[in-house]
């Protein structure tokens, strides 16, 4: 099975692209929802509330109330990691499984900090969104309860876009439309899909 990483800086279009993706056929895990699902009654509550108490409410992690114990504090940022990492991987270990177990010979893994957390090593095939720095900032500082400075203090613990860029397969330049975005994207399945059958054919 050919794993695809999807990862990219906040604000350059991700989700969208991951939904583009999945549009094609091609199973996407959400790192992001699994995490979620994580700390919405799941496995990670009873964890991350005996390492940061006050931070759950009826069984479900305020993640607004763990950004404030965490963010900034690298320390804080790497007992949650050891907590939440593992759980992640399992959850995506089983969507890899049942994709396979499904037929699908391609699966999309979409990781916001997946070169940050060494998760490279898990993928085939790395494709990164990327868009111009004012078209980010724009984008992430319209999101509710974004300020300047927790913008810069996310961006200081990503890999710098340009990092990104150099290490990736593909790369996806969302800051040119809708249409644009999706036709990078079926360029790249259809690349994939060359690569699968010249070596089928071997």
């Amino acid at each position: 099975m050919l794993i695809i990483g999807l990862t990219g800086s906040i604000g350059t279009g991700k989700s969208t692209i991951a939904k583009m993706f999945g549009a094609l056929g091609i199973p996407v895990y959400d790192a992001d929802a699994a995490v979620h699902a994580l700390y919405n009654g799941g496995a990670a509550v009873a964890a991350v509330e005996k390492e940061f108490p006050g931070t759950s409410v009826d069984g479900v992690i305020d993640r607004q109330k763990l950004s404030a114990q965490v963010l900034g504090d690298q320390e804080k940022l790497k007992k949650l990691e050891t907590i939440v990492h593992p759980l992640v991987h399992k959850s995506e270990r089983a969507f890899i499984a049942g994709a396979r177990a499904a037929g699908h010979r391609q699966v999309v893994l979409e990781i916001p900090l997946l070169f940050e957390t060494k998760g490279t090593n898990r993928c085939d095939i790395l494709v990164v969104t990327s868009v111009a720095p004012d078209i980010q900032r724009e984008r992430v500082l319209a999101r509710s309860g974004m300020t300047s400075d927790k913008f810069e203090a996310i961006l200081g613990k990503q890999m710098p876009d340009i990092e990104k860029r150099r290490r990736a397969h593909f790369i996806v330049n969302t800051g040119t439309g809708m249409e644009a975005s999706s036709k990078q994207v079926s360029d790249i399945v259809r690349a994939l899909y060359a690569v699968r059958s010249n070596r089928t054919n071997e």
